[in-house]
């Protein structure tokens, strides 16, 4: 749909360039007369077919916005948050189509009533300039705000990374992302601010938890209890529908010098909250299982220090 835009609105210039005045070697036209029939025959033939145009353009743009609309309402959306994305899409280049439309149609219309263009458009570029070095940051947001919702980057209820803050995504606009962090606070990022984008929650999520257990503990002894705990969660009712594939237990991921041992376990999950319900149950049942089973957890050595006089004495 932006393709056809982009279209709509590159025919409608080369069509307001096919209807210009073809008189180009005085740049600035002569006062009409109002009062002659002379003129009126000829200014009303292209007054009237540069406003057809401009009306059949501002009905083929909303044609364009109005299929997005359309789509953004039909099933085959993924979710709410995706269509109100589309339908702010929409929006946004209805408006600034109907804007550029009308904007070229009036540039169009002035000389044919005399007024020369090039007075009223150097002064347009000089204040456009002019705005333009003042809010550059604010188009900046805009512009970026449009490619990430056109690009469907990140939705409403994500956790991502962006602009270094990872947080949840609680509303998005073309200026700004509002995101929650762990702590509870409201980040605001402006979108100009936002490079790179972590989306951790897109399709699946992963639970990478590193088990520690004392060195002395036999290896294939661990991996198989990681193992079993994984496939009893994973056949739990409770969390089956949350877990998406077979929980997965690599092995030994570092030995550490302190007499410790970090077994790897991998779990794929739902994305959003599924991944911390997950975690925290697995995190359970592994400690249930290794008190049963006489696993020893990773800990610091203790050394315990005798007083040797009041031993004597006992």
């Amino acid at each position: 749909m932006a393709t056809l835009s982009l279209f709509v609105t590159n025919f409608l210039v080369a069509a307001f360039l096919w209807i210009a005045p073809r008189n180009t070697s005085n740049p600035a036209p002569a006062a009409p007369d109002f009062e002659s029939l002379a003129w009126l025959r000829q200014a009303a033939p292209q007054i009237a077919l540069i406003l057809v145009i401009t009306f059949i353009m501002v009905r083929l743009l909303r044609f364009a916005t109005n299929r997005l609309v359309k789509i953004s309402k039909s099933q085959e959306m993924p979710s709410a948050v995706r269509a109100q994305q589309l339908r702010t899409l929409a929006g946004v280049i209805n408006s600034v189509g109907i804007f550029v439309i009308l904007f070229i149609a009036l540039m169009q219309v002035l000389p044919i009533f005399g007024i020369n263009m090039g007075p009223l458009l150097a002064s347009a570029g000089i204040a456009g300039l002019a705005i333009g070095f003042g809010a550059q940051t604010l188009v900046k947001d805009m512009i970026n705000g449009f490619f990430i919702l056109l690009e469907n980057q990140y939705n409403v209820g994500d956790v991502v990374k962006i602009g270094g803050v990872k947080g949840t995504v609680e509303s998005m606009t073309l200026r700004r992302t509002v995101l929650r962090d762990s702590d509870g606070a409201l980040q605001f990022v402006p979108n100009s601010e936002i490079k790179i984008v972590s989306n951790l929650t897109r399709d699946w999520s992963q639970v990478t938890m590193h088990v520690a257990v004392a060195y002395t503990e036999s290896s294939d002894k661990v991996v198989r209890l990681l193992q079993e705990v994984g496939a009893e969660l994973k056949s739990d009712p409770k969390f089956s529908d949350l877990i998406v594939a077979e929980p997965e237990v690599p092995g030994i991921e570092r030995v550490v010098s302190g007499g410790e041992v970090d077994y790897l376990m991998i779990v794929k999950t739902l994305p959003g909250s599924a991944q911390y319900a997950v975690s925290r149950e697995l995190r359970r049942r592994i400690k249930e299982c290794f008190e049963k089973q006489g696993v020893k957890p990773a800990g610091s050595s203790q050394l315990y220090v005798v007083d040797a006089a009041r031993a004597g004495d006992q």
